[in-house]
């Protein structure tokens, strides 16, 4: 008797397929800590003019990518074959931003090792992701859902969006408590709101870390698979 869900022929996935979705989460934390971090420079009209084009040109970037990103996690929650084309398209978008990035930042200021050393570290898994989802990689016997018993994707991004304003806020506020918390718990210094920025720092992780949990556990939600009714 033939099973009701149908694979395509090819190689068995191993796994690996898997790995793309993760480091995508990656590159989506790491441009949400960005804006975080430079949202202070935003009207800063001291700023020189090789720093301001960095600054603007990586808030612009980190909004790209987390929004395309979430695009990208819908279709991935929904097995959807179209993820392995669509992520090698953002991924390639990606890897040509760091190469631009990296040129421009070691022609206008001091070329770094180390910076250059990410770079290439980033570049190369995201080459790696891409040859993950390869077609014949067996990647296509994990992402061959036609999305016709799925929400549709606008639907993952609103929910994204949402779960990523509710689960930040409650990060921040939870990492605000947890850091005072602790502040108080190893008498810390307040010399100079030492404790303060401490607390506001934990506060930051708190942030970042239940934005991207809230949006996961958003995409995950409304497009888990129910269970089969009995006929």
């Amino acid at each position: 008797m033939a099973s009701i869900d149908q694979q395509p022929a090819g190689r068995p996935d191993s796994g690996l397929s898997f790995i793309p979705v993760a480091w995508l989460v990656i590159v989506m934390g790491l441009s949400a800590y960005g804006l975080i971090a430079n949202w202070r420079l935003i009207g800063d009209f001291s700023l020189p003019e090789n720093a301001f084009l960095l600054v603007y040109g990586g808030l612009t970037g980190g909004v790209i990518t987390i929004l395309w990103g979430l695009y990208l996690l819908g279709l991935a929650f929904n097995r959807s074959a179209r993820f392995p084309r669509h992520y090698t398209i953002w991924q390639i978008a990606i890897i040509v931003w760091l190469v631009l990035r990296q040129a421009y930042v070691s022609y206008a200021f001091v070329f770094s090792v180390e910076a250059l050393g990410f770079t290439v570290a980033e570049i190369a898994i995201g080459l790696l992701c891409i040859y993950l989802l390869r077609n014949g990689s067996g990647s296509e016997t994990v992402y061959a859902n036609p999305e016709t018993e799925r929400p549709p994707v606008l639907v993952s991004i609103l929910a994204a969006l949402l779960g990523i304003l509710v689960g930040g806020a409650i990060g921040a506020c939870g990492g605000f408590f947890a850091g005072s918390l602790i502040a108080d718990l190893t008498h810390m210094s307040c010399f100079e709101g030492a404790c303060g920025f401490f607390a506001a720092f934990v506060g930051l992780g708190g942030l970042i870390v239940g934005a991207i949990a809230g949006g996961i556990f958003a995409i995950w939600r409304v497009n888990r698979r129910k269970p089969a009714r009995a006929r």
